[in-house]
């Protein structure tokens, strides 16, 4: 199994996008792309559209070639946006989608929402099935788990399990740390080899969310790292924008397992576009985005060829 993570917020944009090859299937996981409308008070920098627009060129290039579409909730950062009929073409034209579902355990925007991703991808997918806690063999998914703390007012999402062989691979999405002890224990209960799994948004704590939903969310994150057999995991999305995140969560990298952000797994430098707003739209720190985004267009080459 190949596991090749494709848009995430350490590549300087909100997504969770990601790839993964077996000798059977490949399956693309969120093929969404946004950015954070305000931060520090400031719109998104020049910076951080390029991010976006190669982002989502890259997502578009990778995604036409896949068999299986997964959609864990619907949050424009995990899927596209409405009106965005490029990227729905090349996502769900004659694929087998399997998407969050949108009549139960979710709430009002998820419902509107998903009413508009089945009216638009009914029309032109393959296959659409709501997989929430349903087994495939070699994709199962979580039940309904919440975005967050228990009884988050942004809903719930689904989280996912390929498997090849022996090998298990669990991504996530957006369960906060697995603040949900639900979350936590389906994970432990799976037993991956490899995780993919979104950090607690530490900007928030003290002010939307508090200091005890982010303790719990933290042990439960580090129960899960200790317990199950992945000696790798990445770890990215919310925490990622925060820039001393690391220090927030501490306990997480002491332990004897490695824990990587999305860019630091492919040998990138973090690109913390979103976390360095206000310094962009001051002018105090250049970055190239451009380079950035070729290198890692071709460590995405590379990996797909080396499993050719």
């Amino acid at each position: 199994m190949r596991i090749l993570p494709i848009a995430f917020d350490s590549f300087g944009v909100r997504a969770m996008a990601t790839l993964v090859v077996t000798s059977k299937n490949r399956v693309f996981i969120d093929p969404g792309v946004a950015l954070g409308p305000r931060r520090y008070g400031l719109p998104p920098s020049d910076e951080e559209k390029l991010a976006k627009r190669l982002a989502r060129g890259q997502i578009i290039n990778l995604v036409k070639d896949v068999d299986t579409i997964v959609v864990s909730h619907y949050h424009y950062d995990h899927h596209p946006r409405f009106y965005d009929d490029e990227l729905y073409k090349a996502a769900f034209k004659d694929k087998v989608v399997f998407a969050k579902d949108r009549r139960k355990n979710i709430n009002l925007s998820g419902k509107k929402r998903g009413n508009i991703f089945e009216k638009k991808v009914k029309g032109i997918c393959k296959d659409l099935i709501y997989a929430d806690g349903q087994d495939f063999g070699d994709l199962k998914f979580s039940p309904a788990v919440w975005h967050g703390p228990v009884g988050s007012k942004v809903g719930r999402v689904i989280m996912v399990c390929v498997t090849e062989g022996d090998f298990k691979f669990v991504f996530g999405s957006d369960a906060q740390s697995l603040a949900d002890p639900d979350a936590m224990n389906w994970i432990i209960k799976e037993d991956p080899d490899f995780l993919i799994l979104d950090g607690f948004p530490t900007t928030l704590v003290g002010r939307k969310i508090s200091i005890d939903e982010f303790e719990e969310a933290t042990n439960n994150l580090l129960k899960v790292i200790k317990t199950v057999t992945a000696e790798k995991i990445i770890l990215d999305h919310h925490v990622i924008r925060d820039l001393k995140y690391k220090e927030k969560i501490k306990p997480i990298y002491e332990t004897k397992k490695t824990v990587l952000s999305a860019a630091e797994y492919v040998g990138l430098e973090n690109f913390f576009l979103e976390a360095w707003r206000k310094d962009l739209h001051q002018k105090t720190i250049k970055v190239n985005v451009k380079r950035f985004y070729d290198r890692l267009k071709w460590i995405h080459a590379k990996n797909l060829e080396k499993r050719k």
